[in-house]
């Protein structure tokens, strides 16, 4: 399984910087991963210019997961079941895609595949990345058993 990862702006904070580099790292264990990290759109640049970019990232065959508050919550064994069911649809490329401050582009929104919010509560991009992280690498060790999640 491949997972790619969208996101708009660097992670600047070298905390937040390790943390995403030791989850990606322990997920690499279960699946292909990269970051494909889009600049940050300077002033007066539409966020259309921005769902271009985050589009010219996407691959047409791509399983897209837009992150999004109004998307759909799991528990992290609910993540872990998402995985499974990706694993026996044989879904081989799975995108991932934080938007920048003002969400997600709306074409970008409508060539998702599916939305998943993270929680009601509101996140820093920096943590939203590291949480995503850390529950897509909590479902994998959910699926195989693994202590970690307990």
């Amino acid at each position: 399984m491949n997972f790619r990862f969208i996101w708009v702006g660097k992670t600047r904070d070298r905390n937040w910087k390790a943390l995403e580099d030791e989850y990606l790292r322990r997920l690499s264990h279960f699946a292909q991963t990269d970051v494909a990290v889009i600049r940050d759109r300077s002033s007066g640049e539409s966020i259309v210019a921005e769902g271009r970019r985050i589009l010219e990232r996407l691959d047409n065959a791509w399983h897209v997961v837009a992150l999004d508050p109004v998307g759909r919550q799991h528990t992290s064994e609910g993540v872990g079941a998402l995985i499974e069911t990706w694993q026996e649809r044989a879904l081989r490329d799975v995108a991932f895609v934080i938007g920048g401050p003002d969400g997600i582009p709306p074409e970008v929104a409508s060539r998702a595949n599916d939305r998943l919010s993270l929680s009601i509560l509101t996140f820093t991009h920096e943590m939203a990345r590291v949480v995503l992280l850390e529950q897509l690498y909590r479902g994998f060790t959910i699926i195989k058993g693994f202590p970690y999640q307990r």
